[in-house]
């Protein structure tokens, strides 16, 4: 009888073990998938010059996503540069782009609504709406002779929250959460054309 007991004693505390961790780690892993990651990026060339081909993970905190569906907009902002790394002198800016997505919800007619530009688009749930801001494409990066093929390139690229552009109750919200603080570190890529 006893070595049944000291057996089951083993497992509870195994199973308890491995609750506790879950309890522990939970939070951790649901916060880790809140935010914005570079999946990939590219700069690709066309018959036209150069364009960007760019994939991004978004995942919303929950006060953002509260916020968006209260009707408060959210603004995001696409950065994008190439530079030509010169060892004589300063680096060369050879590209500095920005694309805006302004990302919105009607609540009449329940719809999610994403601007890029003066173009808008409308999606029925959240999930299409995030998927659509997520794959970024940005004609006109360079025009067809402007990259030199003996020279080597740096590009970088992040997405994030532009917190310049909300209602100023949620600007001075904004200063001390990292809910409204938004995204993605900077990611750089080598680029020889």
């Amino acid at each position: 009888m006893t070595a049944f007991s000291t057996r089951c004693c083993e497992r509870c505390s195994w199973l308890l073990l491995a609750a506790a961790l879950w309890v522990t780690l939970m939070p951790a892993a649901v916060k880790a998938a809140e935010g914005i990651e570079v999946k990939s990026a590219a700069l690709v060339p066309a018959d036209d010059g150069y364009y960007l081909d760019a994939t991004f993970e978004i995942m919303l905190p929950h006060a953002l996503e509260d916020a968006l569906n209260k009707g408060v907009p959210l603004h995001f902002l696409v950065e994008f540069e190439l530079i030509r790394p010169r060892w004589y002198w300063l680096n060369e800016k050879v590209a500095n782009l920005q694309q805006r997505y302004r990302f919105s919800y009607n609540a009449l007619t329940r719809q999610y609504r994403v601007g890029v530009g003066t173009l808008y688009q409308n999606f029925a749930s959240l999930a299409e709406a995030l998927e659509f801001m997520s794959r970024v494409r940005l004609r006109d990066i360079a025009e067809p002779g402007a990259l030199r093929k003996d020279s080597t390139y740096t590009a970088g690229l992040r997405m994030r929250l532009d917190t310049s552009q909300l209602p100023r109750p949620f600007q001075i919200s904004a200063l001390g959460s990292r809910d409204w603080n938004l995204s993605s570190d900077w990611y750089h890529w080598t680029v020889a054309p």
